[in-house]
């Protein structure tokens, strides 16, 4: 299968298909000076008002040939040895991921950091969350960097600390802060891993947790041991279809929206609630649809549908399965004979996926393309260029989260690490 960027290149030039935005064929440094996400899933997200933005990328890395930036790549790769350990996140281009020494989703990843200690340099291909996750877990003479400051996310940036610790003040004047009679807290609060070092250090200072997609479920079991309820973010899609399979009714998972008193909801509702879940989304999970599915079924008999937890409640009922990344990975990897597999996750590893198993027939739920905005504007012009920086003895694009943020925080990703996924 051709390169995704090669594809809709093609496409934006008449070839057959359809993609989301004409922008996706142009180089990510013609972004970078504008606020926004980018072309994309997250495209029409608002952004905040200081979101981090790249500088200009020397034009001797816009304009060099992909063979060359890959020659180069490599050649600073052998310089720099065992000093350097690159990370990839599952939904990265191609171009960018045959470059990484680990592959896969950001718990995966959170943990590959750890088995590198002597590492000075963790390049992180991934967005702006996932490499401050990793700074905060690596040694202290650990340098993480982030190839082009603009890899943001749009969901992580759906929740910020402030809008979190108003809407804490609230349930805690509504709840109290006595436990009941099994010592539960009255409300535990669980952020998703696409969220700011400031919510994990929140989480980490009053009793909570970092969770993933793969270990949702068994985070979530941690939390109701200790509160009587739960405040999950940023991600109201996840919170719902983890709690809704663990026998959470949908009627007891209110809705907190920031803008409004008490979120939204009535202090009864609040009051019965199991499950608070934020206001905030994945942009390219949200873009799959049961009409998707439906046509999926008939244009293919027999077809195993699988998408990700973020999806909306009604595509994860619709589907045959849902899962992490590294669980539609293993899930493929697993099918014992040819399956024709509809994917609903983001296109860039769903390519990946047909590519690594002919023998299966896999294609995306969502027949228009459309990348994540963020990941996509890693590319391997940035990765060359930080590389090389650091062949030349300067340290570029360098995440460094703050050092009380960071104990904090450290506390609440280390229960995510020790809450292992049960699939």
């Amino acid at each position: 299968m051709t390169a995704l960027d090669t594809v809709i290149r093609g496409i934006t030039n008449g070839a057959a298909g359809e993609v989301c935005s004409p922008d996706l064929a142009k180089g990510p440094w013609e972004f970078d000076a504008m606020p926004g996400y980018g072309p994309g899933s997250s495209m029409l997200d608002v952004i905040p008002t200081g979101a981090p933005r790249q500088g200009a990328l020397p034009a001797q890395y816009r304009d060099a040939p992909d063979a060359e930036l890959h020659d180069r790549i490599r050649a600073a790769k052998a310089a720099l040895g065992d000093r350097l350990v690159i990370l990839g996140h599952f939904y990265q281009r191609d171009e960018v991921v045959e470059h990484a020494d680990f592959l896969g989703d950001s718990f995966q990843l959170a943990n590959a950091a750890l088995t590198k200690p002597d590492a000075e340099y963790i390049v992180f291909c991934g967005v702006h969350f996932m490499a401050e996750t990793a700074d905060i877990l690596a040694r202290e003479a650990q340098r993480v960097i982030l190839p082009n400051l603009a890899a943001g996310c749009s969901m992580a940036d759906m929740a910020d600390l402030d809008s979190v610790e108003a809407a804490w003040e609230e349930l805690t004047a509504l709840y109290g802060s006595s436990p009941d009679a099994d010592g539960r807290a009255p409300v535990i609060p669980v952020t998703y891993m696409n969220s700011s070092a400031a919510l994990k250090a929140f989480c980490g200072r009053n009793g909570g947790i970092v969770c993933t997609s793969s270990n949702a479920a068994t985070v979530l079991e941690w939390a109701f041991e200790r509160g009587q309820r739960v405040l999950f973010f940023p991600d109201q899609h996840l919170g719902r279809n983890t709690a809704k399979a663990m026998g959470v009714p949908v009627s007891r998972m209110p809705m907190w929206n920031p803008r409004k008193a008490l979120g939204g909801s009535t202090a009864d509702e609040l009051l019965d609630a199991q499950v608070i879940l934020w206001h905030g989304f994945c942009s390219v999970h949200k873009r799959f649809t049961p009409q998707q599915i439906e046509a999926a079924r008939a244009s293919h008999p027999g077809v195993r549908v699988i998408v990700h937890p973020e999806c909306p409640m009604e595509v994860v009922d619709a589907a045959d399965e849902a899962g992490s990344t590294d669980y539609i990975r293993r899930a493929v990897a697993g099918a014992t004979e040819p399956t024709t597999f509809a994917i609903g996750t983001e296109i860039n590893m769903v390519n990946r996926l047909a590519v690594e198993y002919p023998q299966h027939e896999i294609f995306c739920l969502d027949p228009v393309i459309c990348p994540c905005s963020t990941m996509y504007r890693i590319h391997p012009g940035y990765l060359a260029w930080v590389l090389e920086e650091l062949v030349a003895g300067r340290v570029v694009n360098e995440i460094v989260v703050d050092e009380a943020v960071k104990a904090d925080a450290r506390i609440a990703l280390e229960r995510m690490l020790a809450a292992k996924p049960r699939d």
